[in-house]
Parts: structure tokens; C-alpha cells; sequence
């Protein structure tokens, strides 16, 4: 099939979307590349929703995770780390249905910042990945990683429990481990880049993602 955009080229048959993740420390432009990933898509006639982990207002695990986020709440270690899993594991079957119907997902976090940040507080990384197994896995992960000393100067850094410099480092290397071992689908990107550089090469990558995708059976987080 010659011209046309990414819906010319996938639109023959109900096919899934595609399900993309956006990861890295505090403050590495996650937020803002996702969106803007999201906008290109739905610009270029993509059904798109996006999303953010943990979900803070739609149910009460939810709010509970803002409280402790906001340090208005303490939890054991345990506890919180179990809570961010299941505020993943109660949207699951609402985001298979939409990967299934044909909509792109982009999620700004998922597992593995659950993992990462509870294993950066010295608790066991297979411990923290079990409670995952089981939720969908990505087609692609965006791994935002940049000079964390970069991080603490951008706008209201330090306001929520997990803004602090030497945590964060701990995060770094976490999230470094995890694309060494899940480096066939993960892209490490320089964070650090100017902002539109950074969201070609994510756009690029993204609507080659969608065709190679489109056909393929979900996968789970094994």
C-alpha cells in the first residue's frame, strides 16, 4: 500500500491499538512527551486516550495513593507498594478492551515505576515485580533518562514524597537495570534533548509501532 497516514495503512480489519508506556525519574518530560505524543496521533486520526499511573481520583485506592504521594498519609513500604499495583490491576480489563477496539493507549508510568521506586527503598526487586505478572505488557516503553542535577531545577521539584536527589539516583539505576533486561522493546532516550527533537523521535518510533502491532495478540508481563 503506497501513501496515506498510519489509519490508511491499518484500517483494513478491527485491529488493536497500540499500547505505549512512558518511564524515567521525577520530572524527565514523561508528561509533556506523552502528550504531545498523544496529540500527534489523534491529529493524525489514531483513536487515543492517555493515561496516568497511579490514577489518583477515580477510586478510593486511588485517593489513598495521592494522600501518601502528598505526604499527607504514611504507609509501610509494603503496603504502598501493593496499592500502586492494584491501582494498576482495577483498570486492566477497561484497557484491554480498548487496546482491542482499536485505541492507542499512552500511559505515563506503569509496573516498572512501581517497581523501580519501591526497590530504590531496599526491598527485594523480585518481590516487587510478582504483584505485575499478569498485567498487559507494552508494546514500547520510552525510557526518559537525563542528568537527575538537570531535574531539581525544573518548576516545583521537591513538593511530592519522592522529589529528592539521592532517592532519585537510586530510581536511575533501578530503571537502568529494567531496560538492560527488557531492552527489546524499551528506547532510551536522552531526556535532555531539546523538547521537539525529543518528540520526533518518539512520534517516528510510535507510528512504525502502530502497523507492527495492529495484528499481534496482547502480551502479559511474565
Amino acid at each position: 500500500m503506497r501513501g496515506g497516514n498510519v489509519v490508511d495503512k491499518i484500517s483494513n480489519a478491527m485491529q488493536r491499538g497500540a499500547f505505549i508506556v512512558f518511564e524515567g525519574c521525577d520530572r524527565s518530560g514523561k508528561t509533556t512527551q506523552s502528550r504531545l505524543l498523544v496529540e500527534k496521533l489523534q491529529a493524525n486520526g489514531v483513536s487515543t486516550v492517555h493515561l496516568n499511573f497511579p490514577e489518583r481520583k477515580s477510586s478510593q485506592i486511588g485517593q489513598v495513593i495521592n494522600s501518601y504521594l502528598t505526604n499527607s498519609q504514611d504507609l509501610p513500604d509494603e503496603v504502598i507498594h501493593l496499592m500502586f499495583s492494584a491501582n494498576r490491576w482495577e483498570h486492566l480489563n477497561r484497557m484491554r478492551k480498548q487496546l482491542e477496539a482499536g485505541t492507542t493507549l499512552v500511559v505515563d508510568r506503569y509496573s516498572y515505576s512501581g517497581v523501580a521506586y519501591t526497590v530504590a527503598k531496599g526491598l527485594d526487586l523480585n518481590w516487587c515485580y510478582a504483584p505485575e505478572r499478569g498485567l498487559l505488557k507494552p508494546d514500547a516503553v520510552f525510557y526518559l533518562k537525563t542528568e537527575l542535577d538537570e531535574l531539581a531545577k525544573r518548576g516545583s521539584y521537591g513538593t511530592e514524597r519522592y522529589e529528592k536527589l539521592e532517592f532519585q539516583r537510586k530510581v536511575s539505576s533501578v530503571f537502568d537495570c529494567l531496560y538492560e533486561r527488557e531492552s527489546s522493546y524499551w528506547h532510551r532516550l536522552n531526556a535532555s534533548d531539546k523538547v521537539e527533537d525529543l518528540h520526533q523521535q518518539i512520534a517516528q518510533i510510535s507510528e512504525k509501532l502502530l502497523e507492527q502491532v495492529a495484528t499481534q495478540p496482547l502480551d502479559k508481563l511474565t
